[in-house]
């Protein structure tokens, strides 16, 4: 029971790592747009889009551990550890879709 309470706490950290490095990161790159006249509306777009992969890799720490897990899992029969790695990633992705969706709405872009 300690354990789930565990990863459930990790999966929830996960998913807002990676909505606030799209968050930050296309609010923040956007004042860029600013200083030279461009549309930060459309800045911000263009940076969330950019900047999904990245939210991936920081909310989980490192890609080379999660494919290190993943690998001994597979290779190990270990199907929970694998199982936990797939939620890790999974949980990454959506935080990171859903600031995506968010900055999107905000600026008034269209979804892809």
């Amino acid at each position: 029971m300690i354990q789930l309470a565990k990863l459930l706490e990790t999966l929830t950290l996960n998913a807002f790592i990676a909505l606030g490095v799209i968050l930050g990161g296309a609010l923040v790159g956007s004042l860029g747009a600013v200083f030279y006249g461009q549309s930060p509306g459309h800045i911000i777009i263009e940076l969330a889009g950019k900047l999904k992969i990245w939210a991936l890799v920081a909310a989980m720490g490192g890609t080379f551990d999660t494919l290190r897990a993943i690998e001994a899992g597979f290779l190990g029969l270990q199907v929970n550890t694998v199982i936990k790695q797939l939620l890790l990633i999974l949980s990454s992705f959506i935080g990171a879709h859903a600031g995506y969706l968010l900055l999107v709405y905000l600026a008034g872009g269209k979804f892809k």
